[in-house]
Parts: C-alpha cells; structure tokens; sequence
C-alpha cells in the first residue's frame, strides 16, 4: 500500500514538472488567475478536484 502512495506522489511531480517545463508562461497566468479567487473558490474547486481524483481512482481500480 505505501509502495502505491508512493509511486502516485511521484507521478504527480512528474506531472507538474512537466507542466512546469513544457509551459511555464501558461503555468504562471493560471497561477495568477487562482491568486484571485476567494478562499471559498478555491476550497470548493480543491474539493470537486479531490472528488473527480477519488471517483477516477475508483474506476480505474474497479
């Protein structure tokens, strides 16, 4: 289990740092679109991406 926990904590730094090098102008306007969007906005969106996450997870593994 805490091999899996793993090898997916490293995938998403590949993942963002792909993001980061292929793009990093792209990157930085999304940053400072998220910069001004309040605390609530920014919970609800973390919340709706921590469900799709776990909803996707569970197809996958099912």
């Amino acid at each position: 289990m805490a091999r899996e926990l793993l090898s997916a904590l490293c995938l998403v730094a590949v993942l963002e740092g792909l993001f980061l090098f292929l793009t990093p102008e792209g990157w930085k306007r999304t940053a400072e679109r998220l910069y001004v969007l309040t605390t609530r906005q920014l919970r609800v969106f973390g919340a709706v991406v921590v469900a799709l996450g776990l909803a996707s997870l569970w197809l996958v593994r099912h």
